[in-house]
């Protein structure tokens, strides 16, 4: 089933891209008493991510806590050095990494796509979310293929 606006986050443990190395974090303690723009991507330095998806957020970060939002996050199923390799060459100091490994944050969500057919197994789908005080407030999945709804400036204009 996939979660719903109005449905709380599913408590999993994720890796944080901190600068001391990885991090575990819950996902209930991450996302409490905070609003935060969530996004997910199929995969770090993928093309559509690496070129729109991060870049965007990086640039709208100031939009984004403007409008409300306390923390900017972006999950993907990598791991915890991909995602912060990946963090660190896109210059995102405003956005947090957060690895789902294994895929528990993304199946949890019922979010999960099918990449093998690109060697990629299983992933989690492009989408957005606010999560507000660990509540879906919006959510945003990406139809196959699409790059529209997931968007920083599609998010930015949603507040």
């Amino acid at each position: 089933m996939t979660i719903s606006v109005g449905d709380k986050l599913p408590d999993i443990k994720l890796v944080k891209a901190g600068e001391a190395g990885p991090e575990a974090v819950q996902s209930a303690d991450y996302f409490k008493g905070k609003r935060v723009a969530l996004f997910s991507v199929p995969g770090a330095f993928t093309p559509t991510c690496s070129a729109k998806h991060l870049p965007g957020y990086v640039e709208k970060a100031e939009d984004l806590k403007a409008k409300g939002i306390d923390e900017i996050a972006c999950t993907a199923v990598n791991d915890p050095f991909v995602m912060g390799a990946w963090g660190k060459a896109a210059g995102s100091a405003d956005v947090t990494m957060l690895a789902d490994g294994n895929g528990d944050f993304a199946e949890a969500l019922g979010l999960t796509m099918d990449g093998s057919g690109f060697g990629l197994g299983k992933r989690g789908q492009r989408f957005s979310m606010v999560v507000n005080d660990g509540v879906v407030e919006q959510l945003h999945v990406e139809a196959p293929g699409d790059f529209k709804v997931s968007a920083a400036d599609y998010l930015v204009d949603q507040l």
